[in-house]
């Protein structure tokens, strides 16, 4: 049985993220002294980040032992509108008291293959792995992702040969139905972390929310099915108008 958590708007979502982030925030702090936080490009998360940055300054979010990393990036510099990048530079990272030592982001300027290879090696240097070819030895406390009408999750779109990716955790690749770069994190970092958390917001994504999520299992297809936590927590998040279609026989709580 699937768990959804469904909120009545777009805007009582990202408040429900926020608070989402903020506790488990709380919890790898106590516990590890560290959280990392894997962030998502769109237009869902947006809100979700202007609100955490008001939260950062009323709350007082230890940020010194936070780190920001990146779940995908579009390959072009760190100031086109198009750079999930500049998108939370503007909503979270000139907001809030970051130290931009913690902020790891993927060098979207970079020929894509070597942006690739670069922000892998970060990764095994922040998260070390079991063995050599292995999992991450740590993995990222929370991810947060989004998914598009195509079913596509951080740069993972149908068909993409990241999809049955075993060993890199990071990847680059041309996708066709964007006409462009991109570097995501493959499904075995995805699949590692402690706690995933897809934020899904608009009528737009109803149909294709059902199909993951009711629908037959087909990765290839639909991406978003292949994140699936070997020993963390999945939560969907999603709007009431993104839930429209979701049968009875998917749990869903109303928040």
């Amino acid at each position: 049985m699937t768990r959804v958590s469904v909120y009545p708007d777009a805007a009582r979502l990202a408040g429900a993220a926020v608070d989402h982030i903020v506790a488990l925030a709380a919890e790898a702090l106590a516990a590890r002294a560290r959280f990392r936080l894997a962030l998502a490009g769109g237009t869902t998360p947006r809100p979700v980040y202007e609100r955490l940055a008001a939260r950062a300054r009323a709350a007082g979010i230890d940020w010194s032992r936070i780190d920001l990393l990146f779940g995908d990036e579009r390959c072009v510099p760190p100031d086109d509108p198009r750079s999930n990048y500049a998108m939370i530079r503007q909503a979270l990272l000139e907001r809030a008291p970051i130290p931009a030592a913690n902020v790891h982001r993927i060098r979207g300027e970079d020929e894509p293959e070597r942006a690739a290879r670069d922000y892998e090696a970060l990764l095994r240097r922040l998260l070390g792995e079991t063995q050599v070819g292995g999992a991450p030895a740590h993995g990222i406390d929370l991810v947060l992702l989004g998914m598009g009408e195509n079913g596509h999750t951080a740069s993972l779109f149908p068909g993409a040969s990241a999809l049955g990716e075993a060993q890199r955790w990071v990847m680059a690749q041309y996708v066709d139905a964007v006409g462009m770069w991109r570097v995501t994190l493959t499904p075995v970092v995805l699949n590692a972390a402690r706690h995933v958390a897809f934020l899904v917001s608009g009528a737009a994504k109803a149909q294709m929310l059902q199909r993951v999520l009711e629908g037959p299992r087909e990765p290839e297809r639909l991406p978003a099915q292949i994140v699936q936590p070997a020993s963390g927590e999945l939560c969907w998040m999603v709007d009431a108008a993104a839930a429209a279609l979701l049968a009875a026989r998917v749990e869903v709580r109303e928040v």
